[in-house]
């Protein structure tokens, strides 16, 4: 999610208190609160909460299972 916008055409992103400065240079019209796809730095969409939301807990199950898996 955009935590902040920057100058510069660059945004400060935040999940799970993890916090990345990327560029927005290849969107428009972007806003604190929104979603976003980042690629090695760059936003490429705009994401709708709800699939974020699932993206993300998505990730978590896949997390999980492979530190079922290591153990």
């Amino acid at each position: 999610m955009i935590a902040k916008i920057l100058p510069n055409e660059m945004a400060l992103v935040s999940i799970d208190n993890i916090r990345l400065e990327i560029s927005i240079a290849l969107m428009d019209e972007l806003d604190v609160g929104d979603w976003v796809l980042v690629h090695v730095g760059y936003a490429l969409a705009k994401i709708d909460p709800a699939e974020a939301k699932r993206t993300l807990e998505l990730l978590q199950e896949l997390a999980s299972a492979a530190q079922e898996c290591r153990s």
